[in-house]
């Protein structure tokens, strides 16, 4: 394999894939990428066996072929060398000659063959969405997830594509978002899959406001593949949680007694600012709602108090509840709307956060402490 490419190219693909490869691998290909050149291209994969990244970059290929290089060591090379070309040589030992201006480095890898094999989608169900309403769905649900181990099922995105509409949705069991965006799905395409937490983490970082994603996925595996203006394609294949999903349907409230509008940033940092003086042992914020004024305030005996008021339209009787505050915090940081509303009921039924779009937080209150 004999090839040339920029060093802005090869940090492209690098950094797409390099998140996933542990520091502690049993299988030592495991760290590697592996490298195929071909055409006036290269593409880099990684996999952890559950997830796999590859990306594919533009390149001078003088001389196709494949390899697999340590990746970590191959992105610190090349965010070091200070020459904007690099010229990449592997020979039948599979030990790769690096030169990039006056700087040059002997990397040994391993046979391609080592390599676990990829995933390959023929007849699965496809969906096309662009990549900028993808990547909102999936910040606007993807930190409700469950980081419980017993509750494998509910560690991951849960995806539905009806014929009219894709929904995304997770829960950890305390808390619950949901958003969904209007299309139209082929019936063939229909289904719903769990799309496991690091791979939605993967989806997160790497989406992007412009391009479409082309989504397959079977019943144990699914794959996302990225495509942008820049030349540079990338593709997410993973393994799917099993297991049946719970109905979420039914925790969504159909009815509440009041309902507030207020200003997301000045409700955000408030929190934040309240959050200060919480604790561990200790961590809920209280929310009194009087007539035009929300009292918004944190009391933790071995810590202090803290306490600030915003002016606030609300005419409904006054209603005194707590929350974890990262709870509340960790939506409105997801939202760009200036403004969000909140439905409430009583101190012991769960609040939902609502937008003029289709997105629905509900959020398990807190007891309130008799401070």
């Amino acid at each position: 394999m004999n090839l040339s490419i920029t060093k802005e190219q090869m940090l492209l693909g690098l950094q797409a894939v390099q998140n996933i490869v542990g520091t502690r691998t049993t299988l030592p290909v495991l760290s590697n990428a592996l490298l195929r050149a071909e055409g006036n291209h290269l593409e880099l994969t990684t996999t952890d066996l559950d997830v796999s990244v590859s990306s594919t970059v533009e390149a001078t290929v003088k001389r196709p072929g494949a390899t697999s290089l340590p990746v970590r060591r191959l992105f610190s090379i090349a965010r070091e060398v200070a020459s904007p070309m690099l010229d990449i040589e592997v020979d039948d030992r599979h030990v790769c000659s690096l030169q990039a201006g006056p700087s040059f480095f002997r990397i040994r890898g391993l046979a391609p063959e080592e390599f676990p094999p990829l995933a390959s989608f023929k007849d699965e169900r496809k969906v096309v969405l662009p990549q900028e309403k993808m990547r909102q769905m999936v910040c606007r649900t993807a930190f409700a997830m469950s980081t419980e181990e017993s509750r494998y099922v509910l560690n991951g995105v849960f995806m539905t594509f009806e014929a009219h509409k894709v929904t995304m949705v997770a829960t950890d069991g305390r808390r619950l978002a949901l958003c969904e965006q209007e299309m139209d799905v082929p019936a063939k395409s229909q289904g719903q899959l769990i799309v496991p937490a690091k791979a939605v983490a993967e989806l997160e970082r790497l989406l992007q406001d412009k391009g479409e994603v082309e989504i397959h996925y079977g019943e144990s595996r699914a794959s996302f593949a990225l495509r942008d203006d820049k030349g540079q394609n990338i593709v997410i294949v993973t393994k799917l949680v099993e297991g049946t999903y719970p109905n979420y349907r039914q925790v969504i409230p159909t009815q509440t007694k009041e309902r507030v509008t207020l200003p997301r940033e000045e409700f955000l940092h408030a929190l934040l600012r309240a959050k200060i003086m919480t604790s561990e042992k200790q961590n809920s914020v209280k929310l009194q709602f009087t007539k035009n004024t929300l009292a918004i305030s944190a009391n933790t005996p071995d810590v202090g108090e803290a306490r600030e008021t915003l002016a606030i339209n609300y005419k409904g009787a006054d209603l005194a509840i707590a929350f974890n505050p990262d709870y509340l915090l960790d939506p409105l940081k997801a939202l760009t709307e200036e403004e969000i509303v909140f439905e409430l009921t009583d101190e012991l039924s769960p609040g939902v956060i609502k937008i003029n779009g289709p997105f629905v937080y509900v959020v398990m209150p807190m007891r309130l402490s008799q401070s």
